[in-house]
């Protein structure tokens, strides 16, 4: 009784974002990076330090930078546009 309870709470929440991401426009080059960088920054740090907080600090350092990318590439992107 309380697998089955729990299973459907974590659908309910599951679908519940599924149905929230449709309602937004896409995401911006910074937030797609931001995203990105913080996974590839947190497998990164996992395996150079292998310890909770080499995984912490590399999702850091990831996002920090892939922010910056995207948000140059959203600029280039506007500045492109205009011409």
């Amino acid at each position: 009784m309380m697998k089955a309870r729990s299973t459907f709470l974590i659908a309910a929440v599951v679908g519940a974002f599924a149905l929230g991401g449709c309602a937004h426009r896409p995401p911006s080059n910074a937030q797609v990076g931001t995203g990105v960088g913080a996974v590839a920054g947190g497998l990164l740090g996992n395996a150079v330090f292998g310890s909770t907080l080499g995984t912490v600090g590399g999702a850091a350092a990831g996002a920090l930078i892939g922010n910056q990318v995207g948000q140059n590439s959203d600029y280039n992107d506007g500045r492109r546009r205009r011409r």
